[in-house]
């Protein structure tokens, strides 16, 4: 396990990169390792940013994390491996309130994307937070326990 340690700074807007880039660096390495088989990382820019209700820096925050997952991605389809991105929840795709003007900083209940990229990556079936730990046990070609209540999103 390791925790890249996030910028020390008042508010992430002064740092919407905060530490992506090391981030990013680390799982690349990581993934041209070939040590793993699963490698899991949180990208906190666009929730963290988000909440600061800077629009600015909320789109500075997503161009980086968007930088950072074209790296991965690059390194995963070379590697031979499959990519699945996703979040819990939304935040900063709604930075002003639609009603009153104000910044909005909470998080959001829109549906979240959920992408595949890579070897065994097919077009994805829409679904809940459920199906994602299933379709990853798919990915990785593990059964999937009996307990588990959702389904692949693989089609």
């Amino acid at each position: 396990r390791v925790m890249v340690p996030s910028p020390k700074v008042a508010t992430y807007d002064l740092q919407p990169e905060m530490s992506a880039p090391e981030l990013t660096d680390r799982v690349v390495e990581a993934i041209e390792s070939g040590r793993y088989d699963l490698l899991v990382l949180n990208f906190a820019n666009p929730d963290m940013v988000g909440h600061t209700g800077v629009l600015a820096a909320a789109i500075k925050a997503v161009e980086t994390v968007d930088t950072g997952l074209g790296r991965i991605a690059d390194a995963i389809v070379a590697a031979g491996g499959a990519l699945l991105v996703t979040a819990d929840h939304g935040n900063c795709e709604l930075m002003v309130d639609p009603e009153t003007g104000a910044p909005h900083t909470a998080h959001t209940t829109f549906p979240v994307p959920v992408m595949a990229i890579g070897s065994g990556a097919a077009a994805l079936a829409d679904g809940r937070l459920a199906d994602v730990a299933p379709t990853l046990l798919a990915l990785l070609g593990v059964p999937q326990p009996a307990e588990m209540t959702g389904a692949s999103l693989l089609r």
